[in-house]
């Protein structure tokens, strides 16, 4: 594992797994298991973005609303940094590659496949804003430096998810339970944003003022 000050290239680091913060390595998250490389050429992208069957399964686990300032959550299997993890294609053995994360799979679908994707020193970061959504408005292209920049100063506010008292992954997780329980019932969109802001509330860390 490289240093912790460490800022070369990546998209998810393998410090995130571990609480530590992410460091810049090349890293794919997955359900179970050890991160591996990540390896997937620009021309498997676009054919996994292109594949309706796959966009489907992706827009299934999304839960969305129409505002572009609202974040859109996944419903779907959440890997142990909070993020969303989607399988667009089938592969075998242990690496799990066709498991990719799901904003990475969103913000191309928003935004066409990015060339060399999380190869060599030049790739370009999907940066979050926010920090728990598929929402592309929420994620930008930045560098390795530029996210972990940002993530140690959302990580420095108590108001951002990354201060949840249940990590990122629980927040993720009680977020996504809250509103398969709002569907589930048949409840409109303005009670299941009341569920929402009830998880979220329920994760925050106490405070004197």
């Amino acid at each position: 594992m490289p240093p912790e000050n460490d800022f070369g290239p990546g998209l998810f680091p393998l410090a995130a797994v571990n609480g530590s913060g992410p460091d810049p390595v090349d890293e794919q998250l997955a359900l179970i298991g050890e991160p591996t490389p990540v390896r997937i050429p620009a021309v498997e992208w676009a054919s996994w973005l292109a594949n309706e069957s796959v966009r489907a399964r992706y827009w299934a686990k999304v839960y969305r609303t129409g505002s572009t300032e609202d974040c859109w959550f996944f419903l779907g299997g959440i890997s142990s940094t909070g993020h969303a993890s989607f399988r667009a294609a089938s592969r075998p053995g242990r690496t799990r590659r066709g498991t990719v994360p799901g904003h990475l799979y969103g913000y191309q679908l928003a935004h066409g496949a990015i060339p060399r994707l999380g190869w060599g020193t030049d790739s370009p970061t999907v940066c979050h804003t926010c920090d728990n959504c598929q929402q592309p408005t929420h994620l930008r292209l930045g560098t390795a430096a530029e996210n972990r920049a940002e993530w140690l100063a959302r990580r420095r506010d108590p108001g951002s998810p990354l201060a949840d008292l249940r990590g990122p992954a629980g927040r993720s997780r009680a977020i996504g339970a809250a509103i398969r329980a709002g569907q589930e019932r048949g409840e409109s969109e303005a009670e299941i944003t009341a569920r929402i802001r009830v998880a979220i509330a329920a994760g925050r860390p106490l405070s004197l003022w």
